[in-house]
């Protein structure tokens, strides 16, 4: 028993003495940047003489229930923006090696109607207002450019009050049929959302190496935390298919590994992780050359 118990802690310390000192990320989720572009209300429903699509109370509303859905599922970094030529900007020359969004979020609510039905009888009185929602949700992936998922769809919210002899409920006007409609609508389409956005390998980029130390985009609230390993890629091959016209990358080859040595940062957008490198010797005068991989 005691030749048991040696063995046993000899080996124990062997495995200790034989990890790595750093792992690489693929068991922990690294949360995505997502930018809500724009949200439009492309129905007539409410537009009078004096209406002003920046102020629109429908498509604030989409905008609110749709970033509340995504921040529940605690997998994304969301950056709200108004105007999808500010991301492009934010871009410049250099592409998405700069911090940006992973992704961005187009949508627009495609169908919008209330509707009111009365039964009256002898003793009762019914009254039953009902409203239907149209969403359609397009998510493009930042770095290509390319509709990586297009889908729409339609919530119903209904609500009943009944009166028996003069006693009972009175139907006025209810206004949080419409969050609900949408919100209906929203929640058939968020799942698919998370699954596209989750199941493409987390990407981030070298911004500049000083020192020995190379700074990458992404920080401690994104998930990075020191001790994670990440792989480094050199980018691939742009084609252009003919039949579509669009520019495809090849995939990339892996040319080494980043270890994450501390965060900084106070914002998701300006956040950096500073980390050591090892591998193939990199073209520090042009590091959009490369990206860094959690797969």
């Amino acid at each position: 028993m005691k030749t048991l118990t040696k063995l046993s802690i000899f080996l124990a310390a062997a495995f200790v003495l034989a990890a790595p000192v750093g792992s690489f990320a693929q068991d922990k989720t690294i949360k995505r940047k997502v930018a809500i572009g724009r949200f439009s209300n492309e129905t007539q429903y409410a537009k009078g003489i004096f209406y002003d699509k920046d102020n629109d109370p429908m498509r604030k509303q989409a905008l609110d229930i749709l970033s509340s859905k995504l921040a529940a599922s605690e997998k994304f970094i969301l950056l709200e923006r108004e105007d999808l030529d500010v991301l492009v900007a934010e871009a410049g020359e250099g592409g998405m090696n700069k911090i940006g969004a992973d992704y961005i979020i187009l949508g627009s609510i495609t169908e919008f109607g209330r509707k009111a039905e009365g039964q009256q009888k002898v003793f009762s009185s019914t009254k039953t207002q009902t409203v239907e929602a149209g969403v359609s949700i397009r998510l493009v992936e930042a770095a290509t450019g390319l509709i990586i998922y297009s889908d729409e769809a339609k919530g119903y919210a209904e609500t009943t009050t009944k009166q028996t002899l003069g006693v009972g409920g009175t139907a006025g006007f209810d206004a949080t049929l419409s969050d609900k409609a949408i919100s209906a609508a929203l929640s058939q389409l968020v799942e698919n959302i998370i699954n596209k956005c989750m199941d493409k390998p987390w990407r981030s980029y070298i911004l500049s190496v000083d020192e020995g130390s190379y700074i990458i985009s992404g920080g401690a609230s994104q998930g990075l935390s020191a001790g994670d390993r990440f792989n480094v890629y050199q980018k691939g091959k742009v084609v252009k298919n003919p039949q579509t016209g669009l520019n495809i990358e090849l995939p990339g080859q892996k040319v080494g590994t980043v270890s994450v040595q501390t965060t900084y940062g106070d914002t998701p957008e300006t956040e950096i992780s500073f980390c050591t490198y090892e591998g193939e010797a990199l073209d520090v005068e042009n590091l959009g050359k490369y990206y860094i991989s959690d797969k």
